[in-house]
């Protein structure tokens, strides 16, 4: 009669122990301060195909054996957004995880994903629930912003249910690095202050400005237009696209112009020789129009139809 009632005594306590894979990850998470260190089992778990959580899943080599610098690089970033996560509300935070798979814990599991390099970052979408993605594959996390945690936090935001809560922390190093630049800058400014209070340098730097952003600089940096076309071609054709070399010549020939100009009605007319007044008239009157000529001849260039001509 004892081992009936025995039975029933600690047959709560079994069904207790035996929890649900969602309640073994939650604890799991939990224990890890947001991060579940994998093996390969704890992978498979995780990774299964029945799932309505989704996970980030970090893989790595720490291995000092392994010699992966960009490993140690990128694990303190992972790191951060993952106990970031762990500060997100719990009706969000326990349908996501974030876990670090090292090599030396699973490499079947590196084996089996084809993984010959590290780090990599999968994410593995919910198959099942009301969240369920119709994409199976994992998604895959691209090194192009680097190894920072603000972009890797911003990029797996997409597919987290909220935003993570991710706030870089304050940069120590580059504030020591502005204050002990202050009385540098301090000292330089008491030798350019002249040059920073005389109005010819303001007037060189706006022509220069105008010069370069006239002559298409914006337009070039906006499409992202190669510095010379094929086989070394500096003129692009078409009135709709440009070289960066182009702008170079365009800007010289405008700056030629604008110089001649000024020469012409201000340095001209103050000359107190006849002769060298008459001179230089007829002197910038030719470079005047000889780079006109050249500018025109540059159209043509760009569109063969353009039906004017000068000298060239």
């Amino acid at each position: 009669m004892l081992w009936p009632l025995l039975v029933l005594s600690l047959l709560p306590l079994s069904l207790a122990a035996k929890k649900s894979p969602h309640e073994q990850l939650v604890d799991l998470a939990a224990a890890g301060n947001g991060l579940i260190q994998l093996n390969e089992q704890t992978y498979d778990l995780l990774a299964s195909p029945k799932r309505n959580w989704s996970a980030a899943v970090h893989f790595t080599a720490l291995n000092p054996q392994r010699r992966c610098a960009p490993c140690k690089e990128f694990e303190p970033s992972f790191t951060a957004v993952a106990k970031a996560w762990a500060n997100a509300p719990k009706e969000h935070r326990d349908t996501h995880f974030f876990a670090t798979l090292d090599f030396d814990d699973g490499h079947a599991v590196f084996q089996k994903l084809g993984m010959a390099s590290a780090p990599g970052v999968h994410v593995y979408p919910p198959t099942e629930g009301p969240n369920a993605s119709a994409k199976k594959a994992p998604f895959k996390y691209d090194f192009q912003n680097g190894f920072e945690a603000g972009p890797l936090a911003e990029q797996l935001s997409v597919h987290t249910p909220i935003p993570i809560p991710y706030k870089a922390p304050f940069n120590w190093t580059r504030a020591g690095s502005i204050v002990s630049l202050i009385p540098i800058i301090t000292l330089i400014f008491r030798f350019i202050k002249p040059a920073l209070q005389n109005r010819w340098v303001w007037a060189t730097g706006t022509i220069a400005t105008s010069l370069v952003m006239t002559s298409g600089y914006m337009f070039t940096r906006i499409r992202g237009a190669p510095y010379t076309g094929p086989n070394g071609a500096w003129i692009a054709q078409g009135y709709q696209n440009q070289y960066g070399q182009e702008v170079q010549v365009i800007a010289m020939v405008y700056g030629i112009l604008a110089g001649s100009f000024l020469m012409l009605i201000v340095v001209t007319p103050r000359q107190l020789s006849a002769t060298r007044q008459r001179t230089q008239a007829y002197l910038w009157t030719a470079v005047n129009f000889l780079v006109f000529s050249i500018l025109v001849s540059l159209f043509r260039v760009k569109n063969p139809g353009y039906p004017f001509k000068l000298l060239l």
